[in-house]
């Protein structure tokens, strides 16, 4: 469903922005990347099928530098899935260390955001649910929330 209407994501709780990438710095070494790749694909799925781990929705873009958003509930939920010896991340990590980190095949990267209960804003326009939309209650963006300083309930 698209949205015409101007719309913003309500959020009623803090929450964890974690963006996370990689950049392919040798395309033709497609063995040595690939494999970064498909560890994030199996990252993704189990915390799809484990919702209690805290992990709520990713949104992804391509290109020599790949990109993921991820929204968390919490800061503590992120890292006790990092830290996990049980699950999909460690192994990865640990991998990636052994036998690409050293031979510059791909990069890494995150960024890790702890955003408070009304200090973030959102815009959507001819949109369908998408990233904070999609994890929050899309409302019009109507009376205080026109503006993204309303939005973000900052008096002028």
């Amino acid at each position: 469903m698209i949205f015409n209407e101007r719309m913003t994501a309500k959020m009623d709780s803090d929450f964890v922005v974690f963006l996370i990438g990689m950049r392919i710095n040798h395309p033709l070494r497609v063995r040595r990347w690939y494999s970064v790749v498909s560890a994030m694909g199996r990252m993704l799925e189990e915390l799809y099928a484990n919702p209690d781990l805290g992990f709520v929705h990713h949104e992804s873009g391509m290109g020599r530098t790949i990109l993921q958003v991820q929204y968390w509930r919490s800061l503590n939920q992120l890292m006790s899935y990092a830290k996990a010896r049980d699950s999909e991340h460690l192994p990865a990590w640990r991998a990636f260390n052994k036998t690409i980190a050293k031979d510059q095949t791909v990069g890494i990267w995150h960024e890790t955001y702890v955003i408070k209960r009304g200090q973030h804003e959102s815009i959507y326009q001819n949109m369908p649910p998408f990233g904070l939309g999609r994890v929050g209650e899309l409302v019009p963006a109507t009376g205080h929330r026109d503006t993204a300083m309303g939005r973000m309930d900052v008096k002028p």
